[in-house]
């Protein structure tokens, strides 16, 4: 006879991992609620339901109005590596949605978020990275890293953190570069840079000649740069296999070169001759940055005299379609033509 046979499984929809999340409007103040409990699994589960989410703007920008980044704070600092991690995995989701960004920023999160940077857990800190690689990207947000001391704590971690949170640092870094070199360069960012430029990994290497380049904008970094033999580093990595790395290099050269000292090192290290090799090169922006390389160099007698013998090359450059390089190589052909 049939009879009722009642599975022992869950249905297929249901996860034992995640809160369940209320109706409607009561959907997120209850995820709130939830946050906040005393109960080790009840948070667990909250922030893996939060997590799932945040990923629609919509719910982001409710889940800021309501408070959520309040309890977010407080599970940043929570003793379970679980919690931890989810709770940097949903702000680094949120930091996607400029609402996220601009939320972060306004709720004082970054301060309490650099309490983790020795966490001991590498997905935390990765997450981390990259909540303040996000959220670097806006000129305020980029100014509230650096106005919070972090810069230190960043090139710090930069020399001892692994390989893909290093990648990350960079990008945050040069960022803040732009904002305010001083602290970089009072906390050694210079040689640990040039360090990072030998890196087996070509992001890491374009990053680091990305964040030379931004560094050596002032004269204490054209003088730091100098002084730490970086110039002969970046003259090698202009035969780099990766335009990104060719082009961030020749950008630093043509920076630190506007001092008398950076021209005449960067003419001892050969930078005019593979210089040259690059101004033909298939990216814009590695011509665009050799050129204005050598612009630099063609202001010595001795690097004007060389380039006189490569003046062809320069010209024929001044029909390049790319604007910004044609004109970078009128100027160059002015200069290396200019009589006293």
């Amino acid at each position: 006879m049939a009879g009722t046979w009642i599975s022992a499984y869950l249905p297929p929809d249901i996860d034992p991992t995640k809160a369940p999340v209320a109706f409607g409007e009561r959907a997120l103040p209850k995820l709130n609620e939830e946050l906040q409990s005393p109960e080790l699994i009840t948070r667990q589960r909250a922030l893996m339901a939060l997590c799932d989410l945040v990923h629609d703007p919509e719910y982001v920008y409710q889940a800021i109005n309501i408070g959520f980044l309040e309890s977010l704070k407080n599970l940043l600092l929570d003793a379970d590596d679980t919690v931890r991690h989810k709770t940097t995995e949903v702000l680094f989701i949120m930091s996607n949605y400029n609402v996220g960004r601009d939320g972060i920023l306004e709720n004082g999160v970054i301060p309490v978020l650099a309490q983790l940077i020795d966490d001991p857990l590498n997905i935390a800190r990765r997450n981390l990275h990259n909540i303040f690689w996000m959220v670097a990207q806006l000129p305020a947000g980029a100014k509230g890293i650096v106005e919070n001391r972090l810069i230190p704590a960043l090139v710090k971690k930069l020399r001892i953190e692994m390989e893909e949170i290093q990648e990350l640092i960079l990008e945050t870094l040069y960022s803040c570069l732009q904002v305010n070199t001083f602290e970089a360069l009072e906390s050694g960012a210079v040689p640990i840079l040039r360090d990072a430029l030998y890196s087996n990994l070509e992001t890491i290497r374009s990053g680091a000649a990305r964040a030379m380049m931004a560094i050596s904008v002032p004269l204490e970094g054209k003088k730091q740069v100098c002084d730490n033999n970086v110039i002969p580093v970046l003259v090698h990595l202009l035969k780099d296999q990766n335009a990104e790395v060719q082009a961030n290099a020749a950008g630093a050269l043509m920076n630190v070169t506007v001092t008398t000292e950076g021209k005449y090192t960067a003419l001892s290290a050969g930078a005019i001759f593979h210089l040259l090799e690059l101004v033909n090169a298939d990216s814009s922006k590695v011509r665009l940055n050799s050129i204005k390389a050598l612009t630099m160099l063609a202001e010595a007698p001795e690097g004007r005299k060389k380039l006189l013998e490569h003046l062809k090359t320069l010209q024929e450059r001044e029909l390049d379609p790319n604007e910004a390089v044609s004109r970078a190589a009128r100027i160059a052909v002015k200069v290396i033509q200019w009589r006293p």
